[in-house]
């Protein structure tokens, strides 16, 4: 299935859970850092059981993000109902990345989130610290914060993190998750989603359940402007000539392997219907 959206929600807040079941979102992330505070974390987890079971059943991944294991991270593994994703905040070093792997099943899948210059820095080493890594997220405001500057909707001081990180995770062979859109409305999101997609994006974090449709809608993938593309190509190709036009764009070899990419991707399935949580 698709994990286009990644959506972030409060760990001891039924409703939000709830609420994020009915979001449409493809990923649901129970977070145990800083939407949970210390003193509700071991309601969280024991409510982790519920919560996932109820994001399976509306069609979702069950995802969680835990502490770093240097803080509460332990804590939270010990108590958690079993994942499908176990994502860590605050990675900066390889060694962190390792840790949680001994640290959890084997079966279970590691996303490190990036939320520092450091992080970034170590991006590519992070990824490939376990095979079983294979996302990566960066974040907004950990990340503006220490770079030492201010978020704003346009998301510029972000600019050259969230294109080296997209670097750094594709050379690694690990999918990037965008920094989620910490703003409330639904038309600045979309556009974010789509700057993302500009720069190579598949996935993105959210912050708002509203948001998934919209993320979602930009991140699908175009399947029947691939398929215009390969045939376009193919036909220029038969026709002896090695390149092809169409609406004004230069159809060559990547550009058609690309297109082919995404018909061969397994995205094009559509995705299970959604069950409505009750």
């Amino acid at each position: 299935m698709p994990r286009r959206s990644w959506l972030f929600v409060p760990g001891a807040d039924e409703a939000a859970h709830a609420a994020a079941a009915r979001s449409g979102a493809d990923v649901i992330i129970l977070e145990l850092e800083d939407f949970t505070p210390p003193e509700l974390r071991a309601r969280a987890r024991a409510l982790s059981g519920k919560a996932f079971a109820s994001w399976r059943a509306a069609g979702a991944v069950a995802a969680v993000r835990v502490n770093p294991l240097e803080t509460y991270g332990r804590e939270d593994l010990d108590g958690l109902a079993r994942a499908d994703i176990v994502m860590m905040s605050k990675v900066a070093l390889p060694e962190q990345v390792r840790a949680l792997e001994q640290a959890t099943a084997g079966a279970v899948d590691l996303v490190p989130n990036i939320e520092s210059a450091a992080g970034l820095r170590r991006a590519y080493d992070i990824a490939k610290a376990s095979p079983r890594v294979i996302a990566m997220l960066v974040a907004s405001e950990d990340m503006v914060a220490d770079l030492g500057t201010e978020r704003s909707r346009g998301g510029e001081e972000l600019a050259y993190v969230r294109a080296r990180f997209l670097v750094e995770c594709r050379a690694a062979g690990v999918e990037a998750i965008d920094a989620p859109y910490t703003f409330s409305d639904a038309k600045g999101a979309a556009a974010d989603a789509r700057h993302a997609k500009r720069l190579g994006y598949r996935m993105k974090a959210l912050v708002e359940p509203s948001h998934a449709a919209a993320v979602n809608k930009v991140l699908t993938p175009d399947f029947a402007r691939a398929a215009k593309i390969v045939a376009a190509f193919e036909k220029a190709r038969a026709q002896g000539r090695e390149r092809a036009k169409l609406a004004g764009l230069l159809i060559e070899v990547p550009v058609y392997a690309a297109a082919k990419r995404i018909l061969e991707s397994g995205e094009r399935r559509p995705p299970p219907p959604r069950k409505k949580a009750r």
